[in-house]
């Protein structure tokens, strides 16, 4: 519209200026070479015009004709440009693609086309790494080192070259020259943080994280909780040596994160060592609200030294109030009330954890309970042997490595606060393995078993018939080899009716039919006896005491005491 604005007006000053000559007439008189020409002063003008149009025309003829060498050299200089760009381009679809030959093919000509663009080296160092040349692919990164629009991309090229070679002290030092050079670079600021974590420094760890917040490469609660992690590895290197120190820094740890357990067990732990008690419950407190931990726990029923055992019982219910649904608090409860021998209390706090199937740490806890109220060895073995089979707790995981201690910085990745409080990966999405019969021993009224086992007796399958005067026959332990038909059958000594005297008391097991029974023996002549049967194969499983029952004076030589499961009525 400005533009159509601007020719109307050009259009009106003309119209005007040739009104005003055709109102002002004249004439114009020139003598040249002999000549004479007469004219008005419009037609004057107009030959004026006409005369410029005409050397403009005869100037731009001349410069073409001069010009046409440098078009031509422009031209091909515009093609050949052209042709290497579309070369590189190209070639990193190619690189994209995975495709080495092409990639290779595209290289060439954008280095013959384009050899001076910083495009064609990076092509060219692409292509080297993808066809696997690493030489070649680091000299085309030291190139790069000469042209300031490129030196901090050869950096990082060099910087993974050495990384893949193993030479951590060459990959320091690009890592160092690009942070140098360009502080806002991301991948150096990194690989600089990850240099000082993985060398122990973690002051200058904390320095980078620091300049990684300033520079906006970080979030906030990223950085803050990046700092207390170093903080806490500081604190915790310091512990001995330098106990002033290492307080303050996991006091400014548990500031920045208090939910970090490290820096809040060892806060607490210094603090109550220092007799400042209810501080030291204050950071405890706060860090089993954020992440309830057993370490945190063990602290705080340790808050005060010297504290009896129904003293920690009662600090432990007022930390499960903290976090009442969670099933740290119910470990912690039972563990300090089995301590206090208050075993009810203990079973009635598990009571709801084990109905929801108990972990490793919940039988172990059952096993200590049964073991402290009654001291019933089998039971415990019970227990022992169901935590076997329970699902794991929660432990120290990083990079699928589970560790029983927490620890700043991942061995397998070199990564800065990557243990997490969870439970292992194995046995993530697995079911709990089912338990049989796991609340009745919540049961005070289940009483132990009341049956004396001085050992375990088998008798081997035998072919007998009945003595027909025995009036009671009693089991007994037949050592002898399978009867024949020509064998009488022999009374019961006064012997072996003793050494089934003391196998009364157990009841009868439940009948073990032999695969090969014995033939039945041939009557002999004159002989009214029935056919043989053959006996079962009776075997008396071992059974617990009783707490008030001592059982027998003696034990069998190298047999230890036996004990095990309810298998009678």
């Amino acid at each position: 519209m400005v533009r159509v604005l601007v020719y109307l007006a050009i259009f009106a000053c003309l119209a005007v200026g040739a009104v005003w000559l055709a109102d002002r007439p004249g004439e114009i008189s020139m003598v040249w070479q002999g000549y004479r020409i007469d004219t008005s002063v419009a037609i004057g003008a107009i030959g004026v015009v006409l005369l410029a149009f005409l050397v403009i025309l005869l100037w731009a003829i001349l410069r073409f004709v001069f010009g046409l060498p440098t078009a031509f050299s422009l031209s091909s200089r515009s093609r050949r440009r052209a042709r290497g760009f579309e070369a590189v381009s190209r070639g990193m679809v190619a690189i994209g693609a995975g495709d080495p030959i092409a990639a290779g093919r595209y290289t060439n000509e954008a280095r013959r086309f384009v050899p001076n663009e910083p495009l064609t080296l990076l092509l060219e160092a692409q292509t080297a790494q993808l066809s696997g040349n690493r030489p070649q692919a680091e000299a085309a990164f030291k190139a790069m080192l000469d042209r300031s629009e490129t030196r901090v991309l050869g950096l990082r090229g060099l910087f993974v070259e050495a990384k893949r070679r193993g030479d951590m002290a060459a990959a320091r030092a690009f890592a160092d020259d690009a942070v140098r050079r360009s502080p806002s670079l991301a991948w150096a600021n990194d690989a600089l943080l990850d240099f000082h974590t993985n060398a122990g420094d973690w002051q200058s760890a904390r320095t980078a994280v620091e300049r990684r917040a300033a520079l906006r490469l970080a979030d906030k609660a990223e950085a803050r909780r990046q700092r207390a992690v170093l903080l806490a590895a500081e604190a915790i290197e310091a512990r001995d040596s330098e106990p002033e120190r290492a307080l303050a820094a996991a006091l400014e740890a548990v500031k920045l994160a208090p939910g970090l357990t490290p820096a809040a067990t060892l806060a607490g732990r210094m603090l109550s060592e220092r007799g400042d008690i209810r501080k030291a419950a204050k950071i405890l407190e706060a860090a089993w609200r954020e992440a309830p931990h057993p370490d945190v726990a063990a602290a705080y029923l340790d808050v005060r030294p010297g504290d009896s055992a129904l003293d920690r019982l009662n600090r432990a219910n007022a930390l499960a109030k903290v976090r009442p649904a969670d099933p740290e608090s119910v470990l912690v409860v039972a563990g300090a009330a089995i301590h206090a021998r208050e075993f009810q209390k203990a079973r009635e706090t598990l009571k709801p954890l084990l109905a929801g199937g108990p972990s490793v740490r919940a039988c172990l806890l059952m096993a200590e309970l049964e073991e402290a109220e009654h001291g019933a060895a089998g039971r415990v073995r019970e227990w022992l042997a169901r935590a076997t089979r329970a699902p794991h707790d929660a432990a120290w995981v990083a990079d699928g490595l589970v560790s029983d201690h927490w620890m700043p910085v991942s061995p397998l990745s070199g990564r800065l606060d990557a243990f997490v409080w969870t439970v292992p990966p194995a046995t993530l999405g697995g079911r709990p393995t089912a338990i049989d019969d796991v609340l009745a021993d919540l049961d005070d009224s289940t009483r132990l078993i009341e049956a004396k086992a001085d050992s375990v007796t088998t008798v081997e399958p035998v072919a007998v018939t009945p003595a027909p005067a025995a009036p009671e026959p009693k089991p007994a332990a037949i050592e002898t080899a399978p009867a024949t038909a020509s064998e009488e059958p022999k009374p019961e000594s006064a012997s072996g009716g003793a050494s089934a005297a003391g196998a009364e008391a157990v009841p009868a097991p439940p009948k073990v039919h032999d695969p090969a029974p014995a033939k039945p023996a041939t009557a002999q002549a004159g002989s009214s006896a029935a056919p043989p049967a053959v006996a079962a194969k009776p075997v008396i499983f071992p059974v617990a005491h009783a707490p008030d029952d001592p059982g027998p004076e003696t034990e069998p030589p190298g047999e230890p005491r036996k004990s095990g499961f309810r298998l009678f009525g």
